[in-house]
C-alpha cells in the first residue's frame, strides 16, 4: 500500500473509531447545544450593553458562541484527541512497537487526528451550529467562496491543534504522566484560543499577544474568515506559519524521545 493511501486508511479508521461511540456522541450534542444556549444568553447580555463589543454586532456574536461549539471538539480545545493514546502508549512501552511500523510515526497519530477531527465537525459540532443558526439571529456569508476560505481555515487549524497536542503527549517520554501537561494544554486552549469570550474583546497588550498565539488558529482565525473580519490569504498564512513551525517542533522532539528510547533498550 502507498503512503498516501495508508495515511487515508489511517484517517478512515480514525472516523470509524469515534463512529461506534453513538452515546457518547449524542451527550456530546445535547451538551454542546446546552451549554452554547447559557453563552449566548450570557453574549446577548453582555451585547446589550456594550454594542459593538471587540468590533462585532450582536449577530456576529451569537454567530461566534455557536461556531466555537461546532469547533470545541473538532479541535479537541478541552482534549480529547489522539494526544491521550500516544501518551498511554509511552506510559505502557507499547510506543516501542509503534516506532518499528514501516510509517512515519507523527503522520500516523496527525492522519488519525485528522479523522477523529473530521467525525467530531460532522457527528457532533453540525447539529448544535444548525440549531443556533435556526433559533437565534445570527450573521452568516451567502457567499459559496467564504464557506469554502472557512473550511480551509478550519483544515488548518487542525492541524495548528495536532502539532500542540502532539508536542504535550511527546513530553510523557520524559515526564512519564501527561496529566499535567495535558492539564496545561487545556487550560491555555480555552483561554487563548477564544472559546470563552472572542480575542477580539481582549484589551491592549494582552490582545496582542493572544491574538498571536498559535491557539487562536483554532477558533478565532476560522471565525475572522467567517464573519469577514479578517482577509482568508493572511489568516492562511499565520495558520501554515503556525502549523509548520510546531509541526518542525514535534519533528524534532520526536527524534529526541526515538533515541532516549534507544538509549533504554526499547
Amino acid at each position: 500500500m502507498g503512503s498516501g493511501r495508508l495515511y487515508a486508511a489511517v484517517a478512515a479508521g480514525g472516523v470509524r473509531r469515534y463512529a461506534t461511540y453513538r452515546a457518547a456522541t449524542a451527550a456530546g450534542v445535547f451538551t454542546n447545544t446546552v451549554f452554547g444556549l447559557i453563552l449566548v444568553y450570557t453574549y446577548l447580555a453582555l451585547w446589550d450593553e456594550r454594542p459593538h463589543l471587540g468590533g462585532y454586532d450582536q449577530g456576529q456574536a451569537v454567530t461566534y458562541v455557536w461556531l466555537g461549539q461546532a469547533l470545541l471538539s473538532t479541535m479537541a480545545i478541552g482534549g480529547g484527541g489522539v494526544e491521550n493514546d500516544v501518551i498511554e502508549r509511552i506510559r505502557t512501552g507499547d510506543i516501542a512497537v509503534d516506532l518499528y511500523r514501516p510509517a512515519d510515526l507523527q503522520l500516523w497519530w496527525l492522519a488519525a487526528d485528522l479523522g477523529r477531527a473530521l467525525f467530531q465537525l460532522v457527528g457532533r459540532g453540525l447539529v448544535p451550529f444548525a440549531f443556533g443558526a435556526l433559533c437565534f439571529p445570527v450573521s452568516l456569508p451567502a457567499e459559496a467562496g467564504v464557506w469554502a476560505a472557512f473550511l480551509a481555515a478550519v483544515v488548518l487549524g487542525m492541524l495548528v491543534s495536532f502539532a500542540l497536542r502532539y508536542l504535550v503527549a511527546l513530553s510523557a517520554f520524559w515526564l512519564l504522566d501527561g496529566m499535567g501537561a495535558t492539564q496545561l494544554m487545556w487550560l491555555a486552549g480555552t483561554f487563548c484560543s477564544g472559546m470563552l469570550l472572542p480575542l477580539n474583546v481582549f484589551p491592549g497588550a494582552l490582545g496582542e499577544v493572544v491574538r498571536a498565539l498559535p491557539w487562536s488558529c483554532l477558533l478565532q482565525a476560522p471565525a475572522d474568515v467567517l464573519l469577514g473580519e479578517a482577509e482568508p490569504w493572511g489568516v492562511f498564512a499565520f495558520q501554515a506559519v503556525w502549523a509548520a513551525l510546531l509541526l518542525a517542533a514535534g519533528r524534532l522532539l520526536q527524534a529526541a524521545a526515538t533515541r532516549r528510547v534507544v538509549v533504554q533498550g526499547g
